[in-house]
């Protein structure tokens, strides 16, 4: 999800993943899982603060 710039710090999206994340729980999801680009280190940090941490390395190609 990307919120838009406006909206951003006003916890819209912590709120979100809360949401998201406790519905998972109530429903018997044991991980939660998400993607980002590289370069989204503001998206990154915010990951991290909601307690996620880098797992994996993803690769693609063009067709």
């Amino acid at each position: 999800m990307r919120l838009a710039p406006s909206t951003r710090g006003k916890g819209l999206g912590s709120a979100m993943f809360t949401w998201a994340r406790d519905y998972g729980r109530r429903n018997g999801a044991v991980l939660a899982q998400l993607t980002t680009d590289k370069q989204r280190t503001d998206a990154q940090r915010f990951y991290e603060q909601l307690g996620y941490t880098a797992s994996h390395v993803g690769y693609k190609r063009a067709l």
